[in-house]
């Protein structure tokens, strides 16, 4: 790959492809190690579920899991390079299933909309957005009951407070991030 940033797809039925992110574009793809041990831990859960990938980037999240039997898979991109990248992988993949909205993310959960059974929630280290977030996915209903949501930060950030009904099912640490899953209890 070179010194170009791409991602690999590391299961399900299109395991093995490897995506590319357009040059001169900043985007922090979930590792592959984490992503193994995510979608381990996902694996009951994920065939036909519901999926959220708040801030796409690559695409490594949301991609892998419709690759491995989700359902439904809605991506939300605001970055025009990454989101044509994105229609073109979903295109290239054949991903039906799969639909990208060219959006800020908060912006768009302010809409409201159908609940998702995983969201991920992977958004710039350094835009500390996580609170906002869990606000809004919180008031606006977008989490089914029992729902998951996957975090990363820095390795030594703090998770913000949780909204009432959700509570810490995960929590590991790789390298210099801190990831883990979030379910909504109630």
């Amino acid at each position: 790959m070179g010194k170009r940033a791409g991602v690999r797809i590391i299961g399900g039925t299109h395991r093995g492809r490897r995506l590319k992110v357009p040059a001169g574009v900043e985007v922090r793809p979930t590792a592959d190690r984490i992503r193994e041990t995510l979608f381990n831990w996902l694996a009951p859960r994920l065939v036909g579920a519901r999926c959220l990938d708040l801030f796409a980037g690559s695409g490594a999240l949301g991609l892998e899991a419709a690759s491995r039997g989700a359902g439904e898979v809605v991506l939300v991109e605001q970055a025009p390079k990454v989101a044509q990248m994105l229609e073109e992988h979903i295109q290239l993949l054949g991903l039906e299933h799969v639909k990208l909205h060219r959006a800020e993310a908060l912006n768009w959960l302010d809409q409201g909309g159908e609940p998702f059974d995983l969201v991920f929630l992977d958004p710039p280290f350094r835009a500390l957005l996580l609170p906002a977030l869990f606000s809004r996915l919180s008031a606006k209903h977008w989490l089914s009951p029992g729902a998951l949501l996957y975090f990363e930060l820095p390795v030594h950030g703090e998770l913000p407070a949780l909204p009432p009904s959700w509570s810490l099912y995960r929590d590991q640490r790789a390298g210099q991030v801190r990831y883990g899953l979030i379910q909504r209890t109630a």
